[in-house]
């Protein structure tokens, strides 16, 4: 079962943009095979830094305000938020060391 929590343009600003500690965005689409790659990746590092960051999804075919709001144009796009803010993205699929190279320091709270 995913731990990562499908967010709308109805709930992106609570469950993101709301939240005080990091939380990672996964820009996805349902027709994008690295977006399946990635997702497996994202949720070993969600479990590993639980109750310390959040993960959540936004497919941007179903939420393009959201995606247009963030410059999104390719999927998988990885951002860290922290405060309301992206501090950190990547775009592309990466395996779990590389994409802890990139966010690993972001994602303590006491790191943001």
């Amino acid at each position: 079962m995913s731990s990562a929590r499908a967010v709308t343009e109805d709930t992106f600003e609570a469950e993101v943009l709301a939240r005080t500690g990091p939380v990672i965005v996964e820009y996805w689409a349902e027709w994008c095979g690295p977006c399946r790659m990635v997702a497996p990746v994202l949720e070993s590092i969600a479990a590993d830094y639980a109750g310390k960051v959040g993960l959540v999804k936004v497919n941007v075919d179903e939420n393009p305000a959201i995606a247009r709001r963030y410059g999104i144009l390719h999927v998988p796009t990885i951002s860290v938020f922290a405060a309301g803010e992206v501090v950190k993205q990547v775009i592309g699929a990466r395996s779990k060391s590389a994409m802890l190279h990139e966010f690993g320091d972001l994602l303590e709270p006491s790191a943001v």
